[in-house]
């Protein structure tokens, strides 16, 4: 018998959640089969068999926490033949053992204790005056059913005829839906009868939720905004779109504009390139750039590395193929960790104007919004309608200068509103 075990997922992983088991306790499995789901703050990882065998027992079930190393089921060598028909067998003998009982069943005799159902109600348990025993005889009622309206339970004449009322009303039951009446004043403001489903928060979920109220309690944030000219950028893909499909197999997105505008900027401003290690400020000479992605689980943050070196194409081919992989759930965590400055784009969904958070530990994060039609001036007498977009930039305070930040997002609105700088500077 072999024992299935956590497997060590990362350093900074040390526990997750058992999402789902795929195999079912007596059910054989061959090796390399996927026996769970385990769920941790980054990604969902499949727990395969390490050998052929039968899923011998369970330990840890779904929506446990387990910790690395930790044992969750155990696997016996064998065939699931093997240990199914014993099952079996049992079960048909209790059903056998179960119907055998039923030609027995008219043997006991209940008529007698039907018969002494009367004298029930003097030899009751409950304490009552000799008047209710006698009014309860008469009209056939078991004292142990009349509710008393006395402190210690004794049962009175009065209550035995309370009783015998409701029983003979047929509108007595319902007499009960008048308890249950109080749906009426809900209407009148009361909640408890409203309806409400309630979802335990998934493990990522839960993450994502504590470290972006962290960001907010940890750094000193602050958002700037500017606005970005996007008809440059627009006229380059109407006009490339169709070439750029046919060699590189990939659409001409606005992500790749972003991405080199904004490792461009970094280089200009390589503060906002760092990251806080308690008194020290890490400046990164590298260009991991995280881009935000919605996925069922969450928001995920995978990262394209070294942008600086990747041209338009590696870059959508990369956004594209993590993009994928978030959304089918098998991102690696190589995929998620690092990462030096991040991207989300909430025009995706609509969003005009946003302040993001910041991904800790990085201390700037770039938000893009959707592209909107605006009335600009161009110059003291001309007005035309542009497509525009409003981006903001959140810093860490802490080691970033307010005039720091502003020129590093005017940087990257200039990079973007002439796309030809974007092969120079990024």
């Amino acid at each position: 018998m072999s024992e299935i075990k956590v497997p060590a997922m990362g350093e900074s992983i040390t526990e997750g959640t058992v999402s789902r088991w795929l195999v079912k306790e007596g059910e054989t499995v061959n090796q390399g089969d996927v026996l769970l789901e385990l769920e941790t703050d980054k990604v969902n990882i499949e727990i395969s068999a390490e050998e052929s065998g039968v899923l011998e027992k369970i330990v840890r079930q779904e929506g446990e926490t387990v910790e690395i190393g930790e044992t969750i089921g155990t696997l016996s060598a064998g065939t699931g033949g093997g240990s199914g028909a014993p099952a079996s067998q049992p079960a048909a003998t209790e059903q056998k053992l179960a119907a055998a009982p039923a030609p027995e069943a008219p043997i006991p005799p209940p008529a007698p204790v039907a018969a002494a159902a009367p004298e029930s109600s003097d030899s009751s348990s409950k304490t009552a005056s000799p008047s209710a025993r006698k009014l309860a005889r008469e009209r056939g009622i078991e004292l142990d059913q009349v509710q008393s309206k006395d402190p210690i339970g004794r049962v009175y004449q009065d209550d035995v005829k309370t009783h015998n009322t409701q029983a003979a009303a047929p509108a007595a039951p319902p007499a009960k839906a008048p308890a249950a009446a109080p749906s009426a004043p809900a209407a009148g403001g009361s909640t408890y009868t409203k309806p409400v489903e309630r979802q335990r928060m998934s493990r990522r979920r839960a993450t994502i939720a504590k470290r972006l109220v962290e960001a907010q309690q940890t750094a000193a944030m602050l958002t700037t905004f500017n606005e970005v000219d996007m008809t440059a950028i627009m006229d380059v893909r109407k006009r490339r779109k169709d070439k750029f499909k046919e060699k590189h197999e990939i659409n001409l997105g606005f992500m790749s504009f972003f991405t080199k505008a904004v490792v461009g900027a970094l280089k200009k401003f390589p503060t906002i390139n760092a990251e806080i290690d308690g008194e020290d400020v890490v400046l990164k000479k590298y260009y991991d750039i995280g881009i935000a992605v919605s996925a069922k689980e969450g928001l995920v943050v995978p990262v394209v590395r070294d942008a600086d070196r990747l041209g338009f194409a590696e870059i959508e081919k990369s956004i594209a193929d993590l993009a994928s992989k978030a959304r089918s759930n098998t991102l690696a965590l190589s995929d998620l960790q690092g990462g030096t400055f991040t991207i989300t784009n909430g025009g995706t969904f609509g969003s005009l104007l946003s302040t993001p958070i910041l991904n800790t530990p990085q201390v700037g994060i770039l938000g893009m919004h959707k592209i909107q039609l605006r009335p600009v001036a161009i110059d003291a007498e001309r007005m035309e309608n542009r497509p525009m977009m409003y981006i903001a930039l959140s810093y860490d305070h802490r080691i970033i200068d307010g005039s720091e930040a502003v020129r590093f997002l005017v940087t990257v609105k200039e990079l973007l509103e002439d796309p030809e700088s974007l092969l120079i500077e990024g």
